[in-house]
């Protein structure tokens, strides 16, 4: 006689609740199982040419290791728009079986306490035990499928076909699915108010003396971490011993395809996750695997029919523990993280209306890493608190529909990003009214911008690009490259390829300019600059047509030329420091600061007024030294497009003072 009957026959009914839904929540993971199995082997036998999903992890957890079950997946064959399936009566068999002990402890009246199913609910159960009961034949139909299977409340019937093409009996609308997920949230608060005893927060019964640490790790982890959801619902944990392993149940948040179990055995932990969301269940899988989970290959199951509508994914989780205190350790760095999907998705499409899709997972997976989470920031208003600040911000900073990694960049927008999460955390769990936290918002946004100045990374880069170009003129005439065609011709593709990119920067700087007004003289400032990279890369040019006519030319020729691009490097150099130190200065800025900018300004109008000295030299060098008419063309030519280059860096450097000055409060 089963323990259960003899506990029965002393009239105490009572006792059997705790031991029926510890069965009930095995069936449900048996149910979720067999209609992942049944859609996998329709798809397999759909898509003959895909390799068979491996499923064996999922069955060892979910204890169903049948022959027939795992010989499933591969087993169909396509019959016109069905699937024929061998094992089609075995597993609806045992859907019907594993359906009556899932309903089991909400149908029978064990105790007067105990909740029981309204008449409609036990009405659908009894429809669908019957259906089951009374299914033959081994043929699946899409709309055999969908009926089974389906997660959309109130769908349509779909479309018959086949002799057993679907179940009669239960509403056009339901499915089995349904069914069972409505089950499990009534199991749920059933094992909620039936427990025995909190452990530290969690619901439990019949547990273990040697499970209790272990549930406790689990608890503190989650305890850790609670805060961060602040008043929304979820994370309620029950928990069970069960033979040799513990049970840990976690209802997460509110949607019924969000599950999470966990069975520890021994020195593993075995977790069963499924999720509605491809992109959490990837964040979830990488927050796990950091902490040592090895994933099995997770499983798509469809919630509209075959290959069609949303689906949810399945997947299993283990960690394989040294000794008792690594397996308490994973225990609470796994439930810490249980916090992090709640309402993730909503904070990813939120955040992607000012970064890009990569920017928002990023400031989602620190977010998680530094655990401040991203709910503060939705209840403290989410992209409307940040849109706010924007605004406030003007439309110097700005534009409408302007996003904020176009302002900030990606990286400075995924840094303040997380600045602003951790600050709506710390700040909402210090009961700090809304107000005052759309204050310190626009605070934080204030400071970001200050920091931030894409407008001088413009400005530098296209100086860098001035100074790469006067580099390689400098060494070229050094070096004598003007005797080597080749070289100079290679001198001179790869000039063109930077001036084109500064040219491009330019185009930049104007584009900015049409949408925010302080962009304007910066785009004046990066035309002067550019002029001075046209001149030098026509320098590189004249060097490869020097390369090919350089009859008569000689070391004084050479020397009045090298030192003529020496000096012109000498005042992008310049320029370049001044630019650096530029970005920084304010009214605020040191003394030093002004100085070393002045320092640096001036050392372009004296590399400037030298080159004025050098073109002189150099033309009398070049008159008495050649007498062939084209050398003697394209050297007066070079020369004079090396001194125009440094007439544009100093009209650059005039421009670069004015905004310096105005920054420093000064006038130029």
């Amino acid at each position: 006689m089963e323990k259960s009957a003899a506990v029965a026959s002393l009239g105490q009914q009572s006792l059997l609740l705790p031991a029926w839904i510890k069965a009930a929540l095995a069936a449900n993971d048996r149910l979720k199982l067999c209609l992942t199995l049944l859609q996998a082997a329709v798809s397999q036998a759909l898509n003959p040419q895909a390799t068979p999903p491996d499923l064996s992890p999922e069955m060892a957890a979910a204890g169903l290791d049948a022959a027939w079950c795992r010989e499933l997946p591969g087993s169909g064959r396509r019959d016109g728009e069905e699937v024929l399936l061998p094992a089609l009566p075995e597993l609806m068999a045992q859907l019907e079986r594993d359906l009556g002990v899932m309903a089991r402890p909400l149908l029978e009246p064990v105790s007067a306490g105990a909740a029981t199913l309204p008449a409609d609910e036990r009405e659908r159960v009894a429809a669908w035990l019957a259906c089951l009961a009374d299914s033959h034949g081994t043929r699946v139909s899409t709309a055999l499928l969908h009926q089974l299977s389906h997660g959309h409340r109130g769908a349509k019937k779909a479309h018959r076909s086949g002799t057993h093409a679907v179940l009669h009996g239960p509403d056009a609308g339901d499915s089995l699915h349904l069914l069972v997920m409505d089950l499990h949230k009534q199991l749920n608060l059933l094992a909620a108010g039936l427990c025995s005893e909190l452990l530290d927060g969690a619901h439990v019964w019949q547990l273990r003396d040697e499970d209790r640490p272990r549930v406790q790790a689990f608890m503190r982890g989650l305890q850790r971490t609670r805060g961060l959801k602040f008043d929304h619902p979820g994370l309620d944990t029950a928990a069970t011993s069960e033979a040799d392993r513990l049970l840990i149940q976690n209802d997460i948040g509110t949607n019924d395809a969000h599950v999470l179990v966990i069975q520890v055995q021994a020195q593993c932990i075995t977790l069963t996750y499924s999720d509605l969301h491809r992109a959490r269940f990837a964040f979830f899988q990488a927050q796990l695997a950091a902490l040592g989970a090895q994933w099995s290959a997770p499983q798509s199951r469809l919630s509209e029919g075959l290959n069609r509508g949303e689906a949810y994914l399945l997947g299993t989780a283990s960690f394989q523990a040294q000794d008792e205190a690594q397996l308490l350790q994973q225990l609470e760095g796994l439930a810490a993280r249980v916090v992090f999907l709640i309402d993730w998705n909503r904070a990813r499409k939120r955040l992607q209306l000012f970064v890009g899709k990569a920017a928002a997972l990023r400031v989602l997976e620190q977010a998680a890493a530094r655990e401040v989470g991203h709910m503060g920031w939705l209840r403290a208003g989410g992209e409307q608190l940040l849109f706010s600040a924007m605004q406030a911000m003007g439309d110097q900073a700005f534009r409408v529909g302007e996003r904020l990694d176009e302002v900030l960049g990606e990286a400075g927008a995924t840094d303040f990003l997380l600045e602003l999460l951790a600050l709506c955390t710390q700040s909402l769990q210090a009961q700090q009214p809304r107000a005052q936290v759309a204050d310190e918002a626009r605070l934080l946004l204030a400071r970001r911008l200050q920091l931030h100045a894409p407008e001088f990374d413009l400005l530098a880069e296209h100086a860098a690009l001035c100074q790469s170009l006067a580099a390689s003129l400098s060494e070229a005439l050094s070096h004598r490259l003007s005797d080597e065609p080749e070289a100079a011709a290679k001198l001179a593709r790869r000039a063109k390829l930077w001036e084109r990119e500064a040219d491009e920067l330019v185009m930049a700087a104007r584009e900015r300019a049409l949408r925010q007004p302080r962009w304007l003289a910066f785009a004046r400032m990066i035309e002067k600059s550019d002029d001075a990279a046209d001149a030098l890369e026509e320098c590189a040019y004249l060097v490869s047509l020097i390369s090919e006519h350089h009859e008569g030319w000689n070391r004084q020729v050479r020397e009045s030329l090298a030192r003529l691009a020496e000096v012109v490097l000498q005042a992008a150099q310049e320029q370049v420091k001044a630019l650096a130190i530029a970005r920084h200065l304010s009214a605020a800025s040191a003394a030093t600061e002004h100085e070393a900018f002045i320092a640096a300004s001036w050392g372009v109008l004296r590399a400037e007024s030298e080159c004025d000295q050098l073109l002189r030299q150099a033309k009398r060098c070049i008159l008495a030294e050649l007498s062939d008419a084209a050398s003697l063309l394209l050297a007066h030519e070079l020369a004079q497009q090396l001194e125009r280059a440094s007439d544009c860096l100093l009209n650059a450097a005039y421009a670069l003072r004015e905004l310096a000055f105005g920054k420093a409060g000064v006038r130029a």
